[in-house]
């Protein structure tokens, strides 16, 4: 039986600038923010399977105050070492998804891939896409490195890893945006990435302006909302503030 787990990085809000700016409920109100800002959940998955321990896309890459790697740390307060991950499984490249694919040394300066006994899984389409476009949304330097290490596979289309995890070109919220599902025998573990990133997105026939292809990220909502309610899907949502993952 897979095993879940949220690794939020916290609440922020985004606007047109790109920059996401923490967002504390107790004493932050959505007014204060800039207009037409969004409030989003950063929040990284762990599903723990007989097989493999699977990280699905890895946050902005934050420390906290001790100079850790939030994601690190989350993993290390569920008992994980972070060096127990088996595959990183990426959705897309943007900054926000993939911030901690790789990480800085304080001291040496040199970087490095933040798992480095995972095998990364990524889009090749989209690699070259996050190169090509680094800025408000793409941030190269931190992804860069896949393209030198050898335990990243680069995977194109639609296909299965290990006769288990499906993934699938979507496009939508972005031109090479794929998902996956997890389909260990016993449960299905379905991650859409921003495609199917809330609930409420999910209930409602909404289309995000800034996504690359609205409409289309829309009805993949719709498709998914039907296969995966037929067959009992566990949906992760990367960025809802309240529900991080459910079946419908």
């Amino acid at each position: 039986m897979a095993r879940i787990i949220p690794l939020s990085e916290g609440s922020f809000t985004v606007d047109a600038t790109k920059k996401f700016i923490p967002f504390d409920a107790g004493k932050d109100t959505m007014q204060q923010r800039n207009h037409g800002s969004l409030l989003v959940e950063i929040q990284p998955f762990l599903v723990i399977t007989d097989r493999d321990y699977i990280l699905l896309d890895t946050g902005l890459g934050f420390r906290n105050a001790d100079g850790v790697l939030q994601l690190h740390q989350h993993l290390i307060d569920h008992g994980v070492n972070p060096m127990e991950v088996t595959k990183v499984l990426m959705s897309h490249l943007h900054k926000d998804h993939s911030g901690g694919v790789s990480t800085l040394d304080p001291v040496t300066h040199q970087r490095s891939l933040t798992f480095p006994q995972a095998t990364y899984y990524v889009n090749k389409q989209e690699m070259a896409y996050a190169i090509e476009q680094d800025g408000k949304s793409y941030h190269a330097e931190d992804v860069a490195l896949l393209q030198q290490r050898d335990n990243v596979v680069f995977i194109d289309g639609n296909g299965v890893i290990d006769d288990y995890i499906h993934y699938e070109l979507t496009g939508g919220h972005c031109p090479y945006h794929q998902v996956f599902l997890i389909d260990d025998g016993e449960d299905k573990v379905f991650f859409g990435g921003d495609v199917a990133p809330q609930i409420s997105q999910m209930k409602s026939r909404f289309i995000a302006k800034y996504d690359y292809d609205g409409k289309r990220s829309m009805e993949l909502r719709q498709q998914f909302l039907e296969r995966g309610t037929a067959e009992g899907w566990n949906f992760l949502y990367y960025h809802d503030t309240k529900f991080p993952y459910g079946k419908f």
